[in-house]
């Protein structure tokens, strides 16, 4: 459940408070308190934002962790960081910027072997990606 929850009350999405919209859906469902508990502790250590260098106690957390994050690298998080910062009035160059600030230090922050292992190629991906915009960004200068 964390893992399909865990940007339900995402502060660049939701105003929400308390993981709201997490602990609403999981009652809705009849959650036992405890595991609802258990699940927003598991949603709270997913940011990379607000638990840099933090990693979770348990397993799940772990898992949904490094989930987050290889959704966050690669083709598809190439898309998402120029789609969000398109949205957001970012500037090419500032969309760039992002990928030194979060997605290429992804790579040295996961949990768990398979993580790992997942995450070497999509790191590669973007790196390549990375120096090729910049090389043409220069050019065009």
């Amino acid at each position: 459940m964390a893992a399909l929850l865990h940007d339900v009350d995402d502060y660049k999405l939701f105003a929400t408070e308390n993981n709201y919209n997490a602990r609403s859906f999981l009652t809705e469902q009849q959650v036992e308190h405890k595991s609802v508990e258990q699940i927003c502790k598991i949603i709270n250590g997913v940011s990379f934002s607000k638990n840099r260098g933090m990693v979770p106690d348990t397993i799940e957390g772990k898992i949904v962790q490094d989930a987050d994050r290889l959704d966050a690298i690669g083709a598809i998080g190439i898309a998402r960081a120029f789609t969000y910062g398109g949205a957001h009035g970012r500037s090419i160059a500032e969309s760039i910027q992002h990928f030194d600030d979060k997605l290429l230090l992804l790579k040295d922050t996961m949990n768990t072997v398979q993580g790992k292992r997942m995450t070497e190629f999509r790191h590669e991906y973007i790196q390549k990606y990375v120096d090729e915009i910049r090389s043409e960004l220069n050019a065009m200068r």
